[in-house]
């Protein structure tokens, strides 16, 4: 599951994925042309670009300095999406079910 991240004014939009296994996170970008998407997604930290789709170097240049000068928050946001980090703040006893 990919949650939004950001837009920008062109309508271009990110996403990104829980902190998997691995330690990456996977981004997507979209930018709406015609009756479609243009469409790229990568892993961070390596910023490898694939399923590239309408956008041009110049597009996946901004892009990759974008994401890894958004890498940081990106990491934090992505790593509270793990289930096992959901629910840390509340007390043990608030999880039981029915009291049990």
């Amino acid at each position: 599951m990919l949650l939004s991240y950001v837009q920008l004014d062109d309508g271009t939009q990110f996403a990104y994925s829980e902190t998997r296994d691995d330690g990456t996170v996977r981004v997507a970008v979209e930018r709406p042309v015609g009756p479609g998407f243009d469409h790229a997604e990568c892993f961070l930290p390596a910023v490898n670009w694939f399923n590239v789709e309408g956008f041009t170097a110049d597009d996946l240049t901004f892009f990759t300095d974008f994401v890894k000068s958004n890498a940081p928050l990106i990491f934090e946001v992505a790593e509270r999406q793990k289930p096992d980090r959901r629910f840390r703040r509340w007390p043990p006893d608030v999880l039981l079910l029915n009291g049990k």
